[in-house]
C-alpha cells in the first residue's frame, strides 16, 4: 500500500498533467489511474482516495470523451469512489455520464436532482432507470423532465412516488394517455387512500381518466386499494448503511460534508446519511455509530454531539431521524434534549475526548464515566 500511495503522489509531477505530453499518453496515464483505483479502491484510506481524486480531475480536462467514458464504466460500480470525479463525469455528456448515472452508488440524491435539473433528457432517463430512485429525485423528474424521462419514471417500479409526483403525473395523464396507461400499472399506488392526499384538481383528473378508459374490474381496485408507500423508518438497514457511508465519504472528498449538509439530511428524514455522517465529522469508526445504534444509546449520543457543537435544534432532529434499533418515543426525545442542554460543551468535549483516547482499551475511560461494563 505505501507503494501505491508514493506512486499516486508521483503522479502529480509527471509533465502529463501540466499539459507536457501527447493526447496518447493523456488518455493512458488516466485509464491506467482508474484501473489502478478500480483494483485498490477497497483499501484506500481517505487520503490515498483524495489524492485519486485530484489527479483524475485534472486528467479529466485534458482528455477526449472515449477516454472519459471508459474510465466512468470503470467508477461506475465501485462503492467506493473519488467523490469529485464521479460528480464531473456524472455531468458530462451522456456517453460519459450515462454508466455513473444509471448504476452509481456513490453520487447523493442532491446529486441526482442537480443533474436532472442543469443536465439533458438524455440524463433524466439515465436517472429514471436507476435500480432504486428516491421520492425527491422523482420529484425533480417530473417537475424537470419531458415524455421520455418521465414515462421511464413510472416505468420503474422501485422509483418512489410522492404526492408532488403524483399530482404532477396525474395532471399529464390527462393530456397523455401512455402515461395514464403506466400509473394504472403501477402496483404500488393505492388510489382510493390517494385521493384524500392529493388537490381537488388532480381528483377530477383521476375521475376522467377512470370514466374514460378504466374497466370495471380496475376501477374498483383503485377505489379501493391504498397508496401503497408506508415505510417502517425506525431499524438499521446494513444496505442502506453502505450507501450512505460511501455518499457521506464522497461528499467529505468534495469538502461539502458540514452542518449544512446534515441539517439537510435531518430535513429529509436521511437517517443513515446522518448516522454515516456523524462518524466522519466526530472521526470514529462506523462500528462505533452501528452499536449505539443498535444499543439504543442515547446517552453516547448526546455526549458525542454536544462535543461536535451541534445546536439543541439540531440535535433534536438528528436524533429524530437516525435510524435506531426502535423509534424514539416522545418522552425519550424530551429527556435527551434536556440531557443535551444540562450538559456544557466543555464538559462533553472532555469526557468524549477521554473515551476516544482510551478506546482501544478493555474498559475505556469513557465506558467507566457513562456507566458501561
Amino acid at each position: 500500500m505505501q507503494e501505491i500511495e508514493e506512486g499516486t503522489k508521483a503522479f502529480s509531477t509527471f509533465r502529463v498533467l501540466n499539459g507536457d505530453a501527447n493526447v496518447m499518453e493523456r488518455e493512458q496515464l488516466f485509464r491506467n489511474m482508474a484501473q489502478l483505483f478500480s483494483f485498490v479502491s477497497d483499501r484506500c484510506d481517505d487520503e490515498q482516495v483524495i489524492q485519486y481524486d485530484e489527479v483524475l480531475c485534472q486528467l479529466a480536462e485534458l482528455v477526449e470523451v472515449e477516454a472519459r467514458a471508459h474510465v466512468a464504466k470503470l467508477l461506475a460500480p465501485l462503492d467506493r469512489a473519488p467523490g469529485t470525479v464521479v460528480v464531473k463525469l456524472a455531468n458530462d455528456v451522456i456517453e460519459v455520464a450515462k454508466p455513473l448515472l444509471e448504476f452509481s452508488s456513490v453520487l447523493s440524491d442532491d446529486d441526482l436532482i442537480d443533474i436532472v435539473a442543469n443536465q439533458s433528457e438524455d440524463h433524466r432517463v439515465a436517472v429514471a432507470s436507476r435500480h432504486a430512485v428516491a421520492e425527491r429525485v422523482s420529484d425533480a423528474i417530473t417537475e424537470h423532465g419531458d415524455k421520455v424521462s418521465i414515462s421511464r419514471l413510472v416505468r420503474n417500479t422501485k422509483a418512489e412516488l410522492g404526492q408532488y409526483a403524483i399530482e404532477r403525473l396525474v395532471a399529464l395523464a390527462a393530456k397523455d394517455g401512455d402515461i395514464a396507461d403506466d400509473l394504472r400499472n403501477r402496483p404500488d399506488i393505492d388510489w382510493g387512500s390517494l385521493r384524500n392526499e392529493i388537490d381537488n384538481a388532480a381528483n377530477k383528473v383521476l375521475d376522467e381518466i377512470g370514466q374514460a378508459s378504466v374497466d370495471p374490474v380496475t376501477a374498483g381496485k383503485i377505489n379501493s386499494v391504498v397508496y401503497n408507500r408506508m415505510r417502517n423508518r425506525a431499524g438499521f438497514n446494513s444496505q442502506e448503511w453502505k450507501v450512505a457511508y460511501n455518499q457521506v465519504k464522497a461528499l467529505a472528498d468534495r469538502k461539502q460534508l458540514d452542518e449544512r449538509a446534515l441539517i439537510r439530511f435531518a430535513r429529509f428524514g436521511y437517517g443513515h446519511h446522518c448516522a454515516a455522517a456523524l462518524t466522519v465529522m466526530l472521526r470514529v469508526g462506523p462500528e462505533v455509530l452501528v452499536k449505539w445504534l443498535a444499543m439504543q444509546d442515547y446517552v453516547a449520543i448526546t455526549v458525542a454531539l454536544r462535543a461536535a457543537g451541534l445546536s439543541p435544534d439540531l440535535f433534536e432532529a438528528v436524533v429524530a431521524t437516525m435510524p435506531w434499533r426502535d423509534l424514539p418515543t416522545e418522552a425519550d426525545k424530551v429527556n435527551v434534549r434536556a440531557r443535551f442542554e444540562a450538559l456544557s460543551a466543555e464538559e462533553a468535549a472532555g469526557i468524549f475526548e477521554l473515551w476516544r483516547a482510551h478506546a482501544f482499551r478493555k474498559r475505556g475511560a469513557y465506558g467507566d464515566v457513562m456507566g458501561y461494563a
